[in-house]
């Protein structure tokens, strides 16, 4: 599994043991994190891959993702599915630390996501919001989704993939 890269941004798939330091929250010796990495986004979504793992054995490529920064090499944040793919679709989710939101990381982020998706034949994305989450459905439109429903909690969101690329 190689990395995915962008022109700011490298996603490598995360590991279980670079899981396991995220959600201890202990950087390695190899480890180079913003500041305020991880933050508590990040200690969820991956302890949902790590339950994944077990439970499932290796989730790559439909993993975790860690979000770096190529201008620095710092770890800020993270990105990826929430499980595998089921009938050609699959959910994603993100979050980045506050010291790195605003600068368009999120949109980019998500946009390498969905080149993984469409290049192993995926041709549906999903992800959802809170209701509030204004900058999650900026970053999601950026990205090419679009709404497709709202409940009393969330704002669901779906983009369409086509010979691999986002459509």
């Amino acid at each position: 599994m190689t990395d995915v890269r962008t022109s700011r941004l490298l996603l490598p798939a995360i590991d279980v043991p670079e899981a396991e330091r995220i959600v201890a929250r202990i950087a390695g010796p190899a480890d180079t994190w913003a500041h305020d990495f991880p933050f508590e986004g990040d200690i969820g979504a991956v302890g949902s891959f790590l339950r994944a793992t077990a439970t499932l054995g290796e989730q790559r490529p439909f993993g975790y993702y860690r979000i770096t920064r190529l201008s620095n090499g710092r770890a800020v944040g993270g990105i990826g599915f929430k499980g595998q793919p089921d009938g050609g679709c699959v959910e994603i989710g993100y979050g980045l630390v506050p010291s790195a939101r605003g600068h368009g990381y999120a949109a980019e982020a998500v946009i390498a996501l969905l080149t993984v998706a469409a290049d192993h034949g995926l041709f549906k994305v999903i992800a959802e919001t809170t209701l509030d989450n204004i900058a999650s459905q900026l970053t999601l439109i950026r990205a090419g989704f679009r709404l497709v429903s709202t409940d009393a909690g969330l704002h669901h969101y779906e983009v369409l993939l086509k010979w691999g690329a986002a459509t």
